[in-house]
């Protein structure tokens, strides 16, 4: 079995006109859907699953915590993050493209099961391509979902070392549902064209900058306390459902 993912591309206006008769969809807000999976119970909540942050070679990645990204650095990253919670990176140094920043979210919707002890050995893979950074930097909406895919519908084809398999599922198409046909999805990569205000990011934009642990081996991961934590204070997160205030728009940032 490999973890694949599904992607799909739209403008921001095309990415909530198609009607689903499904519980979750892939346009949902991020946090919707692992929100929900926690009220399953089981050995879900509280759990740091570990995942591995993939990006183009040169690029730069933070993740947020306590209010502000901390000091961007290369991938491949690891570290051991919540199901249920939602994660803001920032993406900088694109090759051939100085000075663009982009912003996406990983939302971890469920988690796997490898061999005890073996935790670390088989993290979640998140691989964010140049492609999709500059669509993104463009305000096209960016989804890819991540599945842990099921033995007998396997892709008959060798993976090279961090490559990740993908394919596009078109336009109208739901990547989630999509991947759910394919196997079971486990996360959720978003990236768009929103951006910080001058004033710069916020509780509401970082998702309230949930703790994760610096992946070093699982008992590192389960037997150590997370990065210093501050619980945001009432108003200062999106109410559910609902996209996080203090952005700009893409057009404000690329005027045409």
């Amino acid at each position: 079995m490999g973890l694949l993912c599904v992607v799909v591309w739209a403008s921001a206006a095309a990415a909530q006109s198609t009607p689903l008769h499904y519980r979750n969809s892939g346009d949902m807000p991020p946090g919707a859907i692992g929100r929900a999976q926690l009220q399953r119970g089981g050995p879900l909540p509280g759990f740091f699953q570990p995942i591995e942050i993939l990006a183009p070679a040169g690029a730069l990645v933070a993740m947020a915590q306590q209010g502000t990204f901390e000091p961007t650095a290369p991938t491949p990253r690891r570290a051991g993050i919540l199901i249920g919670q939602v994660y803001r990176l920032k993406v900088t140094q694109i090759s051939g493209n100085p000075g663009i920043e982009v912003f996406p979210t990983i939302e971890l919707i469920d988690r796997i099961y490898p061999p005890r002890g073996m935790e670390t050995e088989f993290p979640i893979p998140i691989q964010i391509t140049k492609q999709d950074l500059l669509l993104a930097a463009e305000g096209k909406m960016v989804t890819r979902v991540i599945y842990l895919e099921d033995p007998h519908q396997a892709l008959p084809v060798a993976q090279q070392g961090n490559e990740q398999h993908w394919f596009d599922v078109g336009r109208g198409d739901d990547p989630l549902r999509a991947a759910d046909a394919l196997g079971r999805p486990v996360a959720i990569l978003r990236m768009g064209g929103l951006v910080p205000d001058s004033s710069g990011p916020d509780q509401r934009f970082l998702f309230g900058s949930p703790p994760y642990v610096p992946l070093g081996s699982f008992e590192e991961v389960h037997h150590s306390a997370p990065l210093p934590y501050q619980p945001p204070a009432a108003g200062q997160l999106p109410a559910p459902g609902q996209l996080p205030a203090n952005e700009v728009a893409p057009s404000e940032r690329f005027p045409r």
